[in-house]
Parts: structure tokens; sequence; C-alpha cells
């Protein structure tokens, strides 16, 4: 069985660099009827454990370590028994929100996992975060980009631990050697195409 792709919208803050902002978070969720991934547990466990609807969870599953993607991640994985995974290089974003838990095993690049008979290839994506990561389904023909790329261009890189320039290459030959009708799962917002954002990235200036 294929797996399908569920989306949970929770709310709550992103806070870096002394500030706070009001932010809506896209939770998804990659399985079956036995067994389902969670890709950034953000804000709300128990609305996540409510569309879990019983399912095994096999993994917490961190695009990147921003607050407003990991702060549901321990009591999620509490609730589920689930480990928790994280790009090693995005440690010191986690330890800002999470100090008293580490995650459980870390993600690499070209790393798969595995859920309902779906294949998710680990892509190192720097730039929006030193750890950032895109998680590709070839057989779904989606990628889940986190903050990497939305509709309409490349993650925020105006805060603390963020790069322009690298994500930018992290996007154009990364995300941009995907097939074009990839569709895009993006951490906040309606999602896109790896063609409709290729197609306009040269438009796409400097902060």
């Amino acid at each position: 069985m294929t797996a399908i792709v569920q989306n949970v919208v929770t709310s709550g803050f992103f806070q870096l660099d002394g500030g706070s902002w009001e932010v809506d978070n896209n939770v998804w969720l990659l399985g079956d009827d036995h067994e389902v991934l969670v890709i950034d547990a953000a804000h709300d466990a128990q609305a996540i454990l409510t569309a879990v609807d019983g399912r095994a969870v096999r993994a917490i599953v961190c695009t990147h370590a921003h607050n407003d993607h990991v702060n549901a991640a321990p009591e999620l994985a509490r609730l589920t028994n689930a480990p928790i995974l994280l790009h090693p290089d995005d440690l010191e974003l986690w330890n800002l929100t999470h100090p008293e838990r580490s995650p459980d095993a870390p993600l690499s690049d070209g790393q798969v996992l595995t859920i309902a008979g779906t294949y998710l290839r680990v892509l190192h994506t720097p730039g929006h975060a030193p750890g950032a990561v895109c998680l590709y389904a070839e057989k779904l023909g989606a990628v889940f980009t986190g903050d990497t790329l939305f509709h309409g261009g490349p993650g925020a890189t105006g805060r603390s631990y963020s790069d322009y320039p690298t994500i930018l290459e992290s996007i154009r030959d990364r995300l941009f050697a995907l097939p074009d009708d990839t569709v895009v799962h993006t951490g906040h917002g309606e999602h896109t195409s790896i063609a409709a954002e290729r197609e306009n990235s040269e438009q796409w200036a400097a902060p």
C-alpha cells in the first residue's frame, strides 16, 4: 500500500534573536492505516496525536530545529514512544528550545526512511538553518521542504544561523534537480511545485 499525505495546521509562536512572531505551521503525516511518520511536530502535540488516530508513529522527523517546528516534539515522543530525528548541524538550535532533551537519532544526507512501503530520501539543504533537510518521496512525486522552499521563493535568512547564498545553492543544486512535477509540501502556507519555483527563481532578490 502506498503511503498517503495528511496535513495538520497548528498555531503558535516562532521565537529567535529576542523576537516572537505568531505563525501557522504545517505538520505532515505520511503513512497508511497502521503507521505514520510525523514531519515537524509543531506547537500542539495533542492535535497531532488526534490526527495520528491510534496509528504507530515510527518517527518524528524534524526538517530543522527552529522552535516552531520542534516545540511539540518531546511531548509527542513521550505520548507515542517515537524517536526524534534531527540533522546534527541543528543541535545548537535545538538546544535553544530543548536543552534538557536531546534528539534520539541523527539524520544524514542521502539517508532513506521507509514508511508504509514508501521511501523518503533525506536531502541536506542548509541555508534557512545549518541542519535543514528536505524529504523526497519519489514514489509520491512529493518533497517536504520545511522552511527551505515556499510558494514564492526561499525561506527567510535574515536571522541567526541562516545564510542567503547557502539557501539558494541548496535549492538550485538539490531541489531543482528533482522532477518538474514534484509537489512541494512546505512548512508554512500553501503547496507549490518544483517547476513553478524554478520558473520564478531568476526573480528572487537578496534580502
